[in-house]
């Protein structure tokens, strides 16, 4: 290793405009290195010591992508520099080598100790470094808060939707509940009449025997189409109507949704006195429906169940961190979580290959990439004229990978735009309705903390993007 004179270093652009003094410090401190081709100047993660300035030669800068080793740029231009090259901003940030530098021919260095050069560096341009920290630390705390905005965005968005989706349930299981009191009263009092109208144990014993057959016809009743059900209730009326059961069009869609039929009423005829068929009848009726509602509350109850289910799976609050994990459970967790805010005139898709393995991953991170491209994939739709589309979620094996695609129906994304969409702060829609962050957020969640791979796919009609995580 030799030193350098001033007067080469003033022939480099990065030199130029050093004074003499200046000149003379960078002469004395920095140190010429001769590399041979492909031997490797700098490694990309490993502490940032130097801040190399080439000489001559040609250099090759690298950085490592899913283990593969993507090369950057290639240069033989003198003066150009590379390593340590956030020395100026000390221990703000971590100082390690953000790419491999290697020697693709015979090429001579200069390396200056990149911690002495920052104390230099600031002593020399206070006004410049001021500028540049100000710049770092406002672009990084601007990234930190836009980012917790998206995050609350987000988090606002699913809990709006979660919100949404149990309250119907919720809903549904107090309105059932409020009318189970009033059917537990009115076959109270319907059984009491019955036990004053001197109503024999045979009979009581045939009623009971019905009652329970009707409750079992609940279960197996077919589905009927409108006209069917009009049929059956306008048969069943007249039924009614001919024995001079009072109120019998309210009690005819009843026992047409338990499934009950003419015949079946003949049976209860049969089996009781005339005098008691009313009262028989109502309180069968009071019998099925308690039945329906009781079967409202369960489905309510298993419907809210499934969807703080949803959100446990969603939120992977009490899971590792890292674990080998089943793409299928999280992406059908973020659509429930975003159910409700998919409108009704979108149609969500599920194409999953099942036999996809297990892949090692981050669940809660992988989640928010659901989050964020299924979101953007009803935006996508519901933004055309008449607001209607179909998203389709899509998993398959590619290779050594899995994959993910998000498809929409919308007008797709134009070429121009396609390389821009995971620039942080780029955003294709109106001020304020969107950070431009969600899809760089995704970019970093997939490539960096997976080893994966993040692309847009598009034309009008058919856009897709595609997410492949490693299986191993």
């Amino acid at each position: 290793m030799t030193n350098l004179e001033p007067a080469r270093l003033r022939e480099l652009f990065l030199f130029a405009d050093l004074d003499d003094d200046q000149l003379a410090w960078v002469a004395g401190n920095g140190d010429v290195v001769s590399y041979r081709a492909g031997e490797v100047v700098s490694a990309e993660g490993e502490p940032a010591e130097c801040f190399y300035v080439l000489l001559s030669g040609m250099l090759s800068m690298v950085r490592t992508v899913r283990g593969d080793e993507v090369e950057v740029t290639r240069t033989d231009q003198p003066g150009v520099y590379s390593g340590a090259t956030q020395f100026y901003l000390g221990d703000q940030v971590e100082q390690k080598y953000g790419a491999t530098i290697r020697a693709l021919t015979d090429a001579e260095f200069l390396a200056l100790p990149a911690a002495e050069f920052a104390v230099r560096f600031r002593q020399w341009f206070p006004m410049a470094v001021h500028l540049l920290q100000g710049m770092f630390v406002g672009i990084r705390n601007a990234n930190e808060l836009v980012g917790q905005r998206e995050r609350l965005l987000a988090l606002g968005k699913l809990t709006a939707g979660l919100t949404h989706e149990l309250n119907n349930p919720a809903a549904a299981a107090v309105r059932a509940t409020e009318t189970l009191r009033e059917r537990f009263a009115g076959m109270r009092h319907k059984l009491a009449l019955l036990a004053d109208g001197h109503f024999d144990g045979l009979q009581l014993h045939r009623l009971t025997k019905i009652q329970e057959r009707f409750i079992e016809r609940i279960a197996t009743a077919p589905p009927l189409t409108p006209m069917e059900v009009a049929d059956r209730e306008d048969e069943l009326g007249e039924w009614l109507q001919e024995r001079d059961v009072g109120g019998g069009w309210d009690l005819a869609p009843v026992f047409v949704a338990a499934g009950i039929t003419t015949s079946d009423l003949d049976e209860l005829a049969n089996a009781v006195d005339p005098g008691f068929l009313e009262a028989a009848l109502r309180w069968l009726s009071y019998t099925v429906e308690t039945e329906n509602l009781l079967i409202e509350v369960k489905e309510s109850t298993n419907r809210i169940s499934a969807l703080v289910g949803a959100a446990k799976q969603y939120s992977q609050l009490d899971r590792t961190p890292h674990q080998n994990t089943d793409l299928h459970e999280g992406l059908d967790a973020t659509l429930v979580m975003l159910s409700g805010k998919i409108p009704g005139g979108v149609r969500v898709v599920k194409d999953y290959d099942r036999s996809l393995p297990h892949v090692p991953a981050y669940p809660a991170e992988l989640n928010q990439v659901w989050t964020n491209l299924i979101d953007n994939a009803v935006d996508a739709v519901t933004g055309r004229g008449d607001g209607t589309g179909t998203v389709t979620v899509r998993t398959a094996r590619d290779g050594d990978s899995a994959l993910v695609e998000i498809v929409d129906t919308g007008p797709g994304v134009p070429p121009e735009l396609r390389r821009r969409v995971f620039e942080p702060f780029f955003t294709t829609k109106e001020v304020g309705e969107g950070t431009g962050l969600g899809l760089d957020v995704s970019w970093r969640v997939v490539v960096n903390r997976h080893g994966g791979d993040l692309r847009v796919v598009s034309q009008p009609g058919d856009t897709r993007f595609q997410v492949r995580l490693p299986l191993a």
